[in-house]
């Protein structure tokens, strides 16, 4: 199984847009590439808040609060 990261999902969101954008795309399947880019989206802006909060932190021990 591949290794979940940021830019790995951000790559299949983009992949997967790329789907829905085609002309010859049925609706089932417009649906089903829908709901995965959702489930690549959400899980890359946790990864992302994740970091973010990790930066914070690392500051905060750095600056000494």
């Amino acid at each position: 199984m591949e290794e979940k990261n940021f830019e790995s999902e951000l790559d299949g969101a983009k992949e997967l847009l790329k789907e829905l954008s085609s002309p010859d795309i049925t609706l089932a399947r417009s649906v089903e590439v829908y709901k995965e880019g959702l489930k690549k989206l959400q899980s890359a802006e946790k990864m992302l808040e994740e970091a973010k909060l990790q930066v914070e932190e690392f500051s905060k021990v750095q600056n000494g609060k």
